[in-house]
C-alpha cells in the first residue's frame, strides 16, 4: 500500500472513531510505529488531525467531510451574493463543467434564463434539480459519493476526457495563499482537476470561510485559476498573490 493511500484510509478511520493509536494503526497496516507516527505528522501539518500521546484525534475544522446538505446550510447568504456576482461571467451558447459544489448549485439556479447552455456535471443533485429546465445536462457517470451526491472514479473520469468546456465551475473546500486550492477527499480532487484540464476558463466560486485554511488533498494551484469569485475581500495580501498569478478577483 502506498502511503497516500495508507493516509486516507487513516483519514476515514479517524472521522469515523474521531481518534486513532499508533499501536493499532501498526498493526492494521503492517508498518512499524515510526511509519504511522511520520503518517500522523504530515496530517497533522495539513490540520487533518492533532497528535496526542500515543496517537491522535481529529481536528474537525478542516478535517471533516461534510455532506451536501449541511454545506447547503453553510454561509448561505455569502453563496448567494457570490452567485449574483458570477452570473454575468457566463453567456448564451456556453457549455460548462461544473463540479458538485453548494455554492456553483446557488449559480445555476440564476442561469436559467439563459439559452443553449451545455451543463458536464458530477453532481446527481444538479442533474436532478434541473432535469425540466432548458440546459442541455451530461452527466458524467461513476461511482457515487453519496454523502455529497457527487460521482467520482474511473468512469466520471473517461466521460471528462471526452469533453472540452468554454468555462470550468468549481469550489473547493480549503484555499491558501502558498498551497492553492485543497479537498477534503482525493476522489473529488481527481474529477477537479481533469476539469480544470478540459476547460478553457477556469472560474472558483469560495466563500470567504475557505480563505487561508488547509485541507487534505491539493487540487490545484492558484495560478490555475483565471476568475476567483468570493463574498468578501479576502485583505492586502491575498491581493498581491491574486495579482502575482494573475488571477482575477471579484467580491
Amino acid at each position: 500500500m502506498l502511503g497516500i493511500e495508507r493516509r486516507q484510509h487513516i483519514v476515514d478511520k479517524i472521522k469515523q472513531d474521531k481518534k486513532v493509536y499508533v499501536s493499532e494503526l501498526s498493526q492494521l497496516f503492517n508498518v512499524t510505529e515510526e511509519t504511522v507516527r511520520r503518517d500522523l505528522e504530515k496530517l497533522e501539518n495539513e490540520n487533518i488531525l492533532r497528535r496526542s500521546y500515543g496517537g491522535a484525534i481529529l481536528s474537525e475544522q478542516t478535517g471533516e467531510d461534510l455532506s451536501f446538505l449541511k454545506r447547503s446550510t453553510i454561509n448561505s447568504l455569502g453563496k448567494e451574493y457570490i452567485a449574483e456576482k458570477a452570473q454575468p461571467l457566463i453567456s448564451e451558447g456556453d457549455t460548462i463543467m461544473v463540479d458538485s459544489s453548494t455554492t456553483c448549485l446557488s449559480l445555476l439556479h440564476r442561469l436559467k434564463g439563459l439559452k443553449n447552455i451545455t451543463i458536464i456535471t458530477n453532481s446527481i443533485r444538479l442533474a436532478y434539480d434541473f432535469s425540466g429546465s432548458d440546459f442541455r445536462i451530461i452527466s458524467t457517470g461513476g461511482t457515487l459519493r453519496p454523502n455529497s451526491m457527487a460521482l467520482t472514479g474511473a468512469g466520471t473520469i473517461k466521460t471528462l476526457l471526452g469533453y472540452y468546456a468554454d468555462i470550468v465551475l468549481i469550489s473547493c473546500k480549503a484555499l491558501d495563499r502558498k498551497k492553492g486550492l485543497m479537498e477534503s477527499n482525493e476522489e473529488e480532487a481527481a474529477v477537479k482537476q481533469i476539469m480544470l484540464q478540459q476547460g478553457r476558463k477556469a472560474l472558483l466560486l469560495a466563500d470567504s470561510s475557505k480563505f487561508d485554511k488547509t485541507a487534505f488533498v491539493k487540487i490545484c494551484d492558484l495560478a490555475d485559476i483565471d476568475t476567483l469569485v468570493t463574498d468578501k475581500a479576502p485583505g492586502e495580501a491575498w491581493d498581491e498573490t491574486l495579482a502575482q498569478k494573475q488571477v482575477k478577483l471579484i467580491h
